[in-house]
């Protein structure tokens, strides 16, 4: 098959699932309300049930809940006849998704599910099914066609699938209250987690130039080279009066042909950026980014505490 064709048919591959999730969106109404507030007001968990592809998706939006404020939890159909029913308590809600809503997995283990939960939920593109059925609250996922060229892989119900359980999540999030703090709890690790809880603290330099307002030239240049930020602090006492960078330094010997008198007082620059060490490490960088600066001074009730780079922020992930 030629690479055109190729093209063409991820295309309309791609149309037939942008369609199924329009009538998906079309058909949203009192029956997901109403599975919202059931999941809600659960005084338990969700427990979420699947088999084959569908099983896949139900661990996606398991995770999905989990990081979202809503505790879940997996079960598949074929396992729960073997001991893992056990996770299911009375005051758990059970999801359960099947597109056919008739594979015998998913049929024998309905009554169980039934009985053993406060509540049945189904996701099912067959309403006539006997997971409808046995259902307290039918959320349709039903397709008029999957996208794969044979229109029988699952492929549109399961993103249909997909997309219903975000919509859960988001919806849930939002009945909750779940904010950016709430989500940081739950993220610790990896570079969103460092977004969402890093403090400057921990990526202050351990390197801390500085010299006085009265320092000469000299020792302006080895504070600098001695920082690898290009820059130096000019304190008088605990006080920050400015900054000294490369850049200054080069500005100045454009400027003056002699070096004798020039002391840190006359070149620095005032009134620089600073940070607060225990603020997060997204707010320092979105000073850098907006002030287009490489470093910041990181204070501590006000006094100076160390450097905070660029670079050093984005090879840690912060963004």
């Amino acid at each position: 098959m030629k690479n055109t064709n190729l093209l063409e048919l991820a295309k309309n591959a791609i149309d037939i699932e942008i369609s199924e999730l329009k009538h998906l969106k079309s058909r949203l109404g009192e029956d997901f309300l109403k599975a919202l507030a059931i999941i809600n007001d659960a005084k338990g968990k969700l427990i979420i049930v699947g088999i084959g592809k569908s099983a896949h998706i139900a661990n996606k939006i398991v995770a999905t809940l989990n990081s979202t404020g809503t505790p879940s939890q997996f079960l598949h159909a074929s396992e729960a006849f073997h001991g893992d029913l056990g996770v299911i308590q009375k005051n758990d809600v059970v999801l359960c998704i099947s597109n056919s809503g008739n594979s015998s997995e998913i049929v024998n283990v309905l009554p169980y599910l039934k009985q053993y939960s406060s509540s049945l939920i189904a996701m099912t593109g067959n309403l006539t099914s006997k997971l409808a059925e046995s259902a307290d609250v039918i959320l349709n996922t039903f397709v008029e066609k999957e996208a794969c060229p044979i229109k029988l892989a699952p492929t549109s119900s399961t993103t249909v699938q997909m997309a219903l359980g975000d919509a859960l999540a988001v919806c849930l999030m939002e009945m909750k209250q779940f904010k950016e703090r709430d989500f940081a709890k739950f993220h610790p690790g990896g570079s969103l987690g460092k977004n969402l809880t890093a403090r400057v603290e921990q990526f202050v330099s351990q390197n801390k130039p500085f010299v006085g307002k009265n320092s000469n030239i000299r020792e302006i240049i080895i504070s600098i080279s001695s920082s690898k930020h290009g820059i130096t602090v000019v304190i008088d006492g605990e006080e920050i009066l400015g900054v000294i960078t490369d850049g200054d330094l080069r500005r100045m010997l454009l400027n003056n042909d002699s070096l004798e008198k020039i002391t840190a007082e006359k070149i620095m620059s005032k009134n620089p950026k600073s940070i607060s060490k225990n603020a997060l490490a997204k707010e320092a960088m979105a000073i850098l980014k907006d002030k287009n600066i490489g470093q910041l001074i990181v204070t501590e009730d006000e006094k100076y505490f160390g450097i905070i780079d660029l670079h050093k922020l984005l090879d840690e992930g912060i963004i």
